[in-house]
């Protein structure tokens, strides 16, 4: 009888939501999952039963990271400077040492994408295609990184972008929803919402963008050497439907959205490094920007999708909101 190998992959930013998600979901599917972190023997000293692999190293190292991918079939991108700080010195020479890892190894870059690629020359409706001539900072940031993978593509290193809307889900700490909208650790008595009624805003729940993601890499044959693809997630046509739902979810029917203190932000910007962050992307919920994830469609067939109500109890559950 024949043997299939099994198949290695190595997510970077493990600890993250998204990279959390990803390990999960290649583990169900029987992959071998390494993980690569600065204190690897403290991280499998307190992870008995993950069944990860840590791999000591850092991934602002490149050596770091070609030895962690060796024999890896995937490489997960997942990987950011903690609270922002640093990124701009950071995040690109992250992503060079990945491209160095995948070219080593053979194996194909997976990188979660962002709505900050795009300017209003793009806005409302943003396909693959749409040009990306981003607003702010962070956006131009983005866009260097997936121009560095198109451009790795033509030497033979492969890479996917899935590109969502604003991450929720159980282990998701730097987002919105756990840093805007409600408190973690706190059953939800408001909820402070930064869009206005009326205005259109596209969400991703973790555990259906990493599921898109590894229907993506087993439809590997289909694949271009740099690809892109967008997902729906979950719209809220006019800002209501989050917070009708998370009332839904906590029972209570009635839930109030409060105004989000924008106004604070410029105050506190310069002691906390994310409400600087936040604030430049406040033209997010200014206007309603939806992902066309038709191309995806045509791929896959659907979209993986949980149901909101489920999602949002995962989620709140995952960040102790919910009364016991």
């Amino acid at each position: 009888m024949h043997i299939m190998k099994q198949q290695i992959a190595l997510v970077l930013g493990a600890t993250g939501g998204i990279g959390n998600a990803m390990a999960k979901k290649l583990m169900q599917r029987g992959w071998q999952v390494r993980a690569l972190h600065r204190r690897a023997d403290q991280m499998a000293a307190s992870d008995h039963d993950s069944g990860i692999v840590w791999r000591q190293g850092d991934a602002m190292q490149e050596q770091d990271v070609i030895a962690a991918a060796d024999g890896v079939s995937i490489i997960v991108h997942a990987v950011n400077p903690p609270a922002y700080r640093n990124w701009a010195q950071l995040v690109v020479p992250m992503i060079d040492n990945s491209i160095a890892a995948a070219r080593a190894s053979g194996a194909r870059i997976i990188l979660p994408g962002t709505v900050y690629n795009y300017g209003a020359d793009a806005f409302p409706d943003l396909r693959e295609v749409s040009p990306q001539n981003p607003s702010t900072r962070k956006g131009a940031i983005r866009v260097q990184l997936e121009q560095r993978l198109r451009q790795a593509a033509q030497s033979g290193v492969r890479s996917l972008v899935v590109r969502a809307g604003d991450f929720f889900g159980p282990h998701m700490a730097n987002s919105w929803f756990s840093q805007g909208l409600v408190k973690p650790g706190q059953p939800v008595a408001t909820v402070s919402y930064p869009g206005q009624r009326g205005i259109g805003h596209q969400w991703a729940y973790l555990p259906d963008v990493a599921e898109t993601m590894m229907q993506l890499i087993e439809h590997e044959p289909a694949l271009a050497a740099f690809d892109t693809f967008h997902m729906n997630g979950h719209w809220d046509a006019d800002g209501t439907e989050m917070v009708a739902a998370i009332g839904r979810v906590t029972g209570q029917p009635g839930l109030k959205a409060k105004s989000f203190p924008w106004w604070l932000l410029p105050l506190a910007a310069p002691f906390v490094p994310v409400f600087r962050e936040l604030r430049e992307m406040s033209y997010l919920w200014r206007q309603p920007l939806r992902l066309d994830n038709r191309r995806l469609l045509q791929l896959l067939g659907s979209e993986p999708h949980t149901r909101l109500d489920e999602a949002l109890k995962a989620t709140l559950g995952g960040m102790r909101c919910l009364k016991q």
